[in-house]
């Protein structure tokens, strides 16, 4: 009986399909590893080769960068004006900030121009300008194909004006085009890239202007097609299980998955929820040992690194704990 016992189960589990022991491994939680020197939030979080960049924040111009082989930081050159609420992307070894705010709560003002920079020389410079009528912060930023994407955000800090705006750069040519709105305004998400798609999930419609600041949590799911330039929205039944804003995302295989965030609830989100694109439904990953929000994600040799942010709704405490999901 225990031979034909141990055949069976050698069988059914050599029959099981490979994705089966990605994420749904029950060994892979958050773990706490080296923290960055300072406490920030609104803050961004990029990576560059086996490099990370966190930088920005309210009130902060240091930059950190984290050595992801030996495991240890150190500071760049600091940021050439206070930037925070944005989504920053590497584009061709270079860090790139657009979609930005500068100022104080609640009328923050959109930075007018892309702001890069270029790790080998740890310079800042200034870039193109974002067209004049398409200015925002707490926006979502994403590279495909050469081309960078800004999508929705507010244009008037967290008083008013979420927009539906999507539009196309290119650095190469140094143009700007406007392409099809999407299907609601949202501010305070971040998107991420798929294949030919584009997926933004979380986020919500900042109005102090009414005292509906954290309120407005959005949970439909949209998505972009570049090859058909057109958005869609998913069916009720697939909208993000948790609604937040001042969440991150980021993509792995054909996943996006969303972290942290806030809401009307004191805590901040440790929730790390992941839309598979192939068979369009939502998993339940391992929850952040320290929720947080305003704050960015880098994935690295397949693993996924969240740095500082805010422990609480609102702007702190201030954090500069590091997890890793393995």
């Amino acid at each position: 009986m225990k031979k034909t016992i141990i055949l069976t189960f050698i069988i059914t589990c050599a029959s099981l399909p490979l994705y089966q022991f990605s994420w749904k491994q029950p060994l892979a939680a958050w773990k706490t590893i080296t923290p960055a020197a300072e406490n920030r939030s609104e803050n961004a979080f990029a990576r560059v080769g086996d490099q990370f960049f966190l930088f920005g924040g309210r009130k902060k111009q240091t930059v950190e960068i984290y050595d992801a082989k030996a495991g240890t930081w150190k500071k760049g050159a600091n940021v050439p004006m206070e930037m925070h609420h944005f989504q920053a992307i590497d584009y061709k070894g270079e860090v790139y900030v657009l979609g930005a705010f500068t100022g104080d709560y609640p009328h923050e003002t959109p930075i007018p121009a892309i702001q890069i920079y270029n790790p080998k020389t740890d310079k800042w410079r200034e870039g193109a300008q974002i067209p004049e009528g398409r200015r925002r912060g707490a926006a979502g930023v994403a590279v495909y194909k050469d081309k960078i994407y800004l999508v929705c955000g507010i244009t008037d800090g967290h008083w008013d004006g979420h927009v539906t705006w999507v539009d196309e750069y290119d650095p190469k040519t140094d143009s700007w085009k406007v392409l099809p709105d999407a299907p609601r305004g949202r501010d305070h998400f971040q998107a991420a890239i798929v294949g030919d798609q584009m997926l933004v999930a979380g986020g919500r419609r900042s109005t102090a202007k009414i005292n509906q600041v954290l309120n407005l949590t959005i949970g439909e799911v949209d998505v972009y097609d570049f090859k058909k330039g057109t958005w869609t929205t998913l069916p009720a039944e697939k909208n993000i299980p948790t609604q937040r804003a001042g969440c991150t995302s980021v993509t792995i295989g054909n996943q996006v998955i969303v972290i942290g965030g806030e809401s009307p609830q004191k805590l901040a989100h440790n929730q790390t929820e992941a839309f598979n694109m192939k068979t369009n439904t939502w998993e339940t990953l391992p929850s952040l040992q320290t929720g947080r929000h305003g704050t960015q994600a880098v994935v690295y040799k397949n693993k996924v690194y969240i740095a500082a942010g805010s422990a609480n709704q609102g702007g702190g405490p201030e954090i500069n704990s590091m997890e890793v999901l393995e």
